[in-house]
């Protein structure tokens, strides 16, 4: 099994991510569900407007990011991560499959 490639607080790792997530974390949401093929908008209206599905879409996300590096871990435990360290979680999710979004963009140019 594969281990994340940045720890929960690697957060300063991408330090424009860090403030993205930050000041609007709900376009992180969003960003993160649209690279593991989820609905963009529906996750960042959940998360801005209902915190419960937002956070339960979240984690949601970071299972199948999870599923999809082969990373260890259980939905419970990424409730509980999005429920009490959400901006952390959100970026370390991002940094998970950014080199795969960066890619994906660049071969679109």
């Amino acid at each position: 099994m594969g281990t994340w490639s940045n720890g929960l607080c690697g957060c300063f790792n991408n330090c424009m991510l860090c403030l993205t997530a930050y000041f609007a974390p709900c376009y992180v949401v969003g960003k993160n569900a649209e690279a593991v093929g989820e609905s963009m908008p529906a996750a960042s209206i959940a998360y801005l407007l209902f915190p419960p599905v937002g956070i339960f879409l979240a984690a949601k996300t970071r299972e199948k990011i999870r599923q999809q590096k082969g990373i260890e871990g259980s939905f419970g435990g990424d409730c509980l991560v999005h429920l009490f360290c959400p901006l952390c979680a959100l970026i370390q999710d991002a940094q998970e499959i950014q080199p795969q979004a960066q890619a994906q963009s660049m071969a679109r140019e």
